[in-house]
């Protein structure tokens, strides 16, 4: 049985796996009504760029925006592929406030965001980003595009294979879409069990192998054009905070400690990188990270 280590929500989920293909979800499968109700209370955006942030969002804001990013990518892994440059039209799916959109944009690219919550999608507005508020699905650009981003975004959807398929529809021939997503073989869930801190039920509602991963982008008419895999300090210290202090029906408060955070990110880079970069070596990382290429 799993429980939510964030945000307490009470109700108990499982892990299902389907005996043909490997592909994991979790059970009860939430609707899509319930799935709206349970990112407006808990997880959505709640004026993350106002004056009133918490210091963990002010701390990550100001770090992000530094020349320190850069180097800590280089070392740390960059699963929202900050780092590629290029050029050509870029869709942002799940831009939030748009973070993601100021390095896309720094690297070379003409961005724009899809984002289904209002007060985030108008935050990004603000800061001079087109950001649409479609389901994907009902999405109908004017232009198609060359590059499209889904940074932790595919273990969210109800329907995967769908949402690959809508991708397709809306590159170009020959365009790309990006996707990072926690492993379902990773090393750290063996470690820390239901405290493995990618359960993150009941959001992640897909858990996605390599194997599985690479089957769903075929399916989709897509080639991978590159795979590896990383293991962010962050998302170590993350597990390491559940295993400590999460509770059922109780939110984690320590998850949100920018002191603790900080410290646990730095001991675990700077100790246990041969046993990170090992895991990853092994294909035992924690987020698989894809460049897929439209047939």
């Amino acid at each position: 049985m799993l429980f939510d280590t964030r945000f307490g929500i009470t109700t108990p989920y499982w892990i299902a796996q389907c005996n043909n293909c490997g592909l994991e979800q979790i059970v009860p499968l939430p609707t899509s009504d319930e799935l709206k109700m349970l990112y407006e209370t808990y997880y959505n955006f709640g004026g993350e760029e106002t004056e009133t942030a918490s210091p963990y969002v002010k701390v990550r804001k100001l770090f992000q925006n530094s020349w320190l990013w850069n180097f800590w990518l280089k070392i740390d892994g960059d699963i929202s592929f900050h780092a590629l440059r290029g050029k050509g039209r870029l869709l942002d799916v799940g831009c939030n406030e748009g973070r993601g959109l100021i390095h896309y944009q720094g690297s070379g690219y003409a961005v724009e965001g899809l984002e289904l919550n209002s007060r985030a999608a108008d935050v990004a507005r603000k800061k001079g980003f087109v950001v649409y508020s479609d389901l994907i699905e009902q999405f109908e650009p004017t232009e198609k595009y060359e590059v499209v981003v889904l940074s932790n975004v595919l273990e969210h959807s109800l329907t995967p294979a769908q949402m690959l398929n809508h991708v397709a529809r809306i590159l170009n021939s020959g365009g790309q879409v990006w996707i990072s997503c926690p492993n379902s073989r990773s090393w750290l869930r063996s470690v820390f069990g239901h405290f493995w801190i990618n359960w993150h039920v009941p959001f992640h509602i897909v858990h996605f192998s390599p194997d599985t991963l690479r089957e769903v982008l075929k399916k989709a008419q897509f080639e991978i054009a590159t795979i590896r895999q990383e293991t962010p300090a962050l998302w170590v210290a993350s597990s390491i905070i559940a295993r400590l202090f999460a509770k059922p029906g109780q939110p984690t408060k320590q998850l949100r400690s920018a002191a603790l955070m900080a410290l646990l990110i730095l001991l675990i880079r700077g100790l246990a990188f041969p046993l990170l970069c090992l895991g990853n070596l092994c294909k035992r990382g924690d987020c698989l990270v894809v460049v897929a290429r439209k047939k």
